[in-house]
């Protein structure tokens, strides 16, 4: 999009050194994604944060899907050791020298970091135009809808009424066939078709207001949400923002550290204090393994993804879950408890020639759904239907891969009881996925326990699921709560026949969801 601003790549004498932080347990995605997507060099990952070097535009560092917040890197070193009888001048001392270096680092450090927000500020103005432009050029096709959009909605209705349990082999592969049919025609023609599509009911009064908020908007976030670049590395006002942890905080609290740091670089660089509204931010993290100095790049974090208007799981995971369904063009993607679609939304943005469904019980969430992927102009590839996971009106061995965010009942409330219907919800999941499908599930975990249950009850002898032996904590888990609903289990479903012995785990992986963590399990699905 910025090609004609911003060369995609700089030389080799431009390669810049940053680092990101990341929630537990996503920093093997951040690795993996800053490797592929921006040929990173290297590459160091330490918890919590994940360090590269790169001579891609800051607007591609600025895309990455795993990371929370970007930084310039300004040191990286062993840790500060102190005793805690070192004296309060001897402390400062040890810190000054430790933290603060030689002057013309930090100044070429910080000539480097205005040259990025210029970058930046220069990308932020091509969106402007862009996205006024785009605008404009719905507003000329407003009468014109999408026929390859209404196409794949009629056939996925179709397929919820034609639906029975008792298709043939050769009908369910023929649905198979057609869905990934409409899924590559509508991508064949979406690039061509994107400036001619937009709802009926707008009309050219609601288009001009839209242009005219999308640029106030824009307009508000350069003043508001960034940095601009500075006019002079003298006279720089600046705040520093510390976070201490291990044996070092008993003996130099972050307070501490920032206010030795704070005097220093006034000495050094005569630099001025401000707490509140400064130029410039700096970032120490002391920890008894690394200590890390850095600049933030941008003020919001990189998780905040501008295209979902209503929040639901955090988009950072939404992304890791969707990165493990290994996504090709032509498949098709289902989310059989999509809530306000953000595994959708992060999907199809970085898959482009898929198609996703998201499907859901309750009225309230699909209507947000709705509302996100309209506000991310999916609504082409990503469609939405009301039904229960628990009976998916979809043929048997019809998608390509099953992406969902079981409720833990925290956050939304829900009216399923999870635990006594996790094997029918998983049945379903099984039966509509294709052989070689790929599922991927986040559970919490206690209805991580329940699975890892059920699977082995249903896998038997020296071949059987292996997901116990997983390093993930699941056995921290409360067992005795789980022993009594897989009783539950076993009674409420005695009557129905469930299979889901095809599903061979692949890989079990913990992530933080904030207040709780959250287990992320792949599999894929084997003839039987």
């Amino acid at each position: 999009m910025f090609s004609n601003i911003i060369t995609e790549t700089r030389g080799e004498d431009t390669m810049v050194r940053y680092y990101c932080t990341a929630g537990n347990g996503m920093e093997s995605f951040l690795v993996e994604e800053v490797k592929k997507k921006l040929a990173a060099r290297d590459v160091h990952q330490i918890p919590g944060k994940v360090l590269f070097s790169s001579s891609a535009t800051i607007h591609r560092v600025c895309d990455l899907k795993a990371a929370e917040r970007l930084f310039l890197l300004l040191k990286q070193d062993s840790p500060v050791v102190m005793s805690t009888h070192t004296s309060p001048a001897k402390t400062a001392s040890v810190l000054r020298s430790r933290l603060l270096g030689d002057r013309r680092q930090w100044l070429s450090a910080v000539m480097t970091w205005s040259r990025l927000q210029g970058e930046l500020a220069a990308s932020r103005s091509a969106v402007t135009t862009s996205t006024t432009h785009g605008v404009r050029e719905k507003g000329r096709g407003s009468e014109r809808q999408s026929d390859e959009g209404k196409k794949c909605r009629q056939e996925f209705r179709k397929r919820s009424h034609s639906f029975t349990a008792e298709e043939s082999d050769e009908k369910r592969q023929r649905g198979r066939e057609q869905i990934r049919r409409h899924a590559l025609e509508l991508e064949k023609d979406d690039d061509v078709k994107e400036s001619e599509e937009v709802c009926a009911t707008y009309s050219k009064k609601e288009l001009e207001q839209n242009v005219e908020s999308c640029s106030k908007n824009m307009k508000n976030m350069d003043d508001l949400g960034e940095d601009a670049p500075l006019e002079s590395v003298e006279n720089v006002s600046f705040r520093i923002n510390c976070k201490c942890s291990g044996s070092l905080s008993r003996c130099a609290g972050a307070q501490e550290v920032s206010k030795v740091m704070g005097a220093g670089l006034s000495k050094l660089l005569g630099w001025k204090a401000d707490l509140k509204n400064p130029k410039l931010e700096i970032s120490v993290f002391l920890s008894d393994d690394y200590f890390l100095l850095g600049i933030p790049l941008t003020r919001l974090p990189l998780a905040n993804r501008s295209y979902i208007k209503s929040t639901g799981l955090r988009s950072t995971i939404a992304w890791a879950m969707a990165s493990l369904a290994q996504i090709q063009p032509g498949f098709c993607v289902v989310d059989p408890m999509c809530g306000v679609g953000t595994i959708l939304i992060e999907a199809a943005n970085e898959h482009k020639a898929a198609c996703f469904l998201g499907v859901d019980i309750d009225d309230g969430q699909l209507q947000k759904a709705d509302e996100n992927t309209a506000f991310a102009e999916l609504q082409g590839r990503v469609h939405l239907l009301k039904a229960s996971s628990k009976a998916l009106p979809l043929p048997s061995a019809s998608v390509d891969a099953v992406v969902c965010d079981l409720p833990f009942g925290r956050k939304f409330s829900t009216r399923v009881n999870m635990a006594d219907n996790l094997p029918l919800i998983l049945s379903e999941m099984e039966r509509v996925l294709c052989v070689g499908g790929t599922l991927v599930v986040l559970l919490s975990p206690q209805l991580s326990c329940l699975l890892k249950k059920l699977l082995s009850h249903t896998h038997s002898g020296p071949k059987g699921n292996k997901e116990g032996e997983s390093q993930t904590g699941i056995k921290n888990c409360l067992v005795s709560s789980s022993e009594q609903q897989i009783s539950q289990i076993k009674s409420s479903s005695s009557q129905e026949t469930l299979t889901i012995s095809s599903l061979r785990h692949q890989t079990t992986l913990r992530v933080s969801l904030g207040a709780i963590d959250g287990l992320i399990h792949k599999y894929i699905k084997t003839p039987d």
